[in-house]
């Protein structure tokens, strides 16, 4: 679907992003990544054809974007940043209008327009000037332009910057349902909602990509070590014998005191294996009352950090 090969975008003797290459296939909701400046936008932009790469090639849906910049670009749609909108027109003479610019056909016009205005629920504003609307509808007018046309895929670039709570799960809502129908990449600061919506992260640094993966798969590789989190009731401090019962637990350390006379200890193990149950039973047989139990967490913006800090080494 998406070709990324040996792309190197240089501004004067700057390099903006280095020597690239990636693929994204059919139906795949990537996430694209990256701190201020490491090439993301400039990267998403020459995915949409709106700058040109340096060198190396971009193969939209099979065609070369330099060679057939047309075909290539009527199978993207694109919501920028900072949804610059043409605001005093109603949300349906947006959509409309989007229609007129990317040639629908005037017979089929009106239909595909009421189905993408209720697509992206705004058909209770559809008559209601764009300035007056809030920034969450705004945001979904925004969308309903990247979908004139039905274009395969979807380029999203940060789509909840500036979102209230209760808008940035509606607008993922809208996302995970596209994605069910497009080709979605989105770019977003907020980790936690890439991990959510995305099946596949791009990480770029310094205009290189440093990884290239699932979440879950980017998650696991900077675990440091395997730990299980406990907190008991154990006033005679009896879980220390657990070591004896449990070969796998390699140490128990004492994380926390509470007030409430609980204690929060950190069990690292020599196996991968969840050992969860069998700790459970060898703690209920000394009597010991477990409040909380966990494997140890890691986030996407664990391996993010990680990642981002190996490359400025």
């Amino acid at each position: 679907m998406i070709e990324v090969k040996n792309v190197t975008k240089k501004y004067g003797k700057f390099v903006a992003v280095d020597d690239i290459s990636f693929k994204i296939n059919e139906g795949e909701i990537v996430g694209l990544l990256g701190p201020n400046g490491a090439g993301k936008s400039t990267t998403m932009n020459m995915l949409t054809g709106y700058i040109e790469q340096t060198e190396g090639d971009i193969i939209i849906n099979g065609y070369n974007m330099l060679k057939k910049p047309k075909k290539a670009k009527k199978d993207i749609g694109y919501m920028p940043e900072g949804t610059p909108l043409y605001t005093d027109l109603t949300v349906r003479e947006f959509v409309n209008y989007m229609a007129e610019i990317k040639g629908v056909n005037k017979k089929e016009r009106k239909e595909k327009v009421q189905k993408i205005i209720e697509q992206t629920g705004l058909k209770d504003v559809e008559k209601k000037l764009i300035k007056n609307l809030s920034r969450g509808y705004k945001q979904r007018v925004s969308m309903a332009g990247a979908l004139v046309g039905e274009p395969k895929i979807l380029i999203l670039d940060e789509p909840t910057v500036g979102l209230d709570p209760k808008q940035i799960t509606e607008i993922r809502s809208l996302i995970k349902d596209l994605g069910k129908t497009h080709t979605v990449i989105l770019s977003s600061h907020i980790l936690s909602e890439v991990s959510q919506i995305c099946n596949k992260v791009i990480i770029i640094n310094k205009g290189k990509i440093v990884a290239v993966d699932t979440p879950e798969n980017l998650e696991s590789k900077v675990t440091s070590k395997n730990c299980i989190y406990v907190t008991v009731e154990d006033n005679e401090n009896k879980i220390n014998k657990l070591k004896d019962k449990v070969k796998e637990i390699k140490e128990i350390k004492l994380i926390k005191e509470n007030e409430d006379g609980t204690k929060r200890y950190e069990l690292e193990m020599t196996t991968d294996i969840d050992l969860r149950k069998v700790i459970f039973k060898e703690l209920a047989k000394d009597d010991i009352t477990i409040l909380e139990m966990k494997k140890e967490d890691t986030t996407l913006e664990d391996a993010f950090i990680k990642l981002i800090e190996g490359g400025n080494k």
